[in-house]
């Protein structure tokens, strides 16, 4: 029988999704809970890879359960939050469709990022602090370039393994926001002291968003023009776009299907 899974997760103790041989990794924690809770191993299946220190809200995932395991999802749920770390947390599970595939069935999936440029301890966790002004207008100019469907090999991490980097973007842009310590607790700030990168696509590259971000902060500082990544995308190499940003500010933020 298959299960869909929704969780949310503080990457900062893993080392990504996918799970590896000796590293901790958010697909090798949860197959080892389902393991103990059920006494079967069990794969589990996501959305989509995410990065060391990389987080994640809403994230989808799937698993089958053998026909000898008898549980209710909701107590399944319960059992799981009990035994999984405090980083990782589930809000639902229900039964699907046999042929129900997290990665496969996706139509989209979506990211967003997150800047600061004051010293606030508050944020230090989940978002980058920069230390550098950043001219928001001109990333938006050089965002709207990433639209549409593109070979985006420039982003991809080296070594990729992906059977194709073409991809395509329908939303790329920058806005500024107030966290909620802000926002509730009047935490001291000036306008524009934060500000977030939202990106939606049918798929992403290993390391694309954090290499994307990185490159629009150069144009941002105004080290490159914003037509920049238009020639990036049109004939660009990995060595030849921006540094990545870390992985903190990253949150894989949602996924949408059939």
């Amino acid at each position: 029988m298959r299960y869909i899974i929704r969780l949310s997760y503080d990457g900062s103790a893993f080392c990504g999704w996918q799970i590896q041989n000796n590293d901790r990794t958010i697909q090798g924690d949860l197959e080892k809970a389902l393991q103990t809770l059920t006494g079967s191993p069990i794969q589990v299946t996501g959305a989509g890879r995410t990065d060391s220190e990389v987080n994640a809200i809403n994230y989808i995932a799937h698993f089958d359960l053998p026909d000898k395991v008898r549980t209710e999802a909701a107590q399944l749920c319960y059992k799981l939050n009990a035994i999984l770390p405090h980083q990782i947390t589930v809000h639902e599970i229900s039964q699907s469709e046999e042929e129900f595939h997290a990665r496969f069935d996706a139509r989209s999936r979506e990211y967003h990022y997150f800047i600061h440029f004051c010293k606030d301890p508050f944020c230090e966790k989940f978002s980058y602090r920069m230390r550098h002004s950043l001219d928001m207008g001109r990333m938006n100019e050089a965002a709207a370039y990433l639209l549409g469907e593109h070979d985006f090999r420039c982003f991809e991490k080296t070594g990729g393994n992906n059977a194709t980097s073409i991809c395509t973007i329908t939303e790329a842009g920058w806005s500024t926001y107030r966290p909620t310590h802000v926002e509730l607790m009047q935490y001291p700030y000036n306008d524009g002291d934060y500000i977030v990168f939202r990106i939606k696509a049918n798929r992403f590259l290993r390391n694309m968003v954090r290499a994307i971000v990185g490159s629009l902060i150069e144009v941002g500082r105004g080290k490159r023009d914003p037509e920049w990544i238009k020639e990036l995308i049109d004939g660009g190499s990995r060595s030849d776009a921006g540094t990545s940003v870390p992985g903190k500010g990253l949150f894989f933020s949602g996924a949408e299907y059939k």
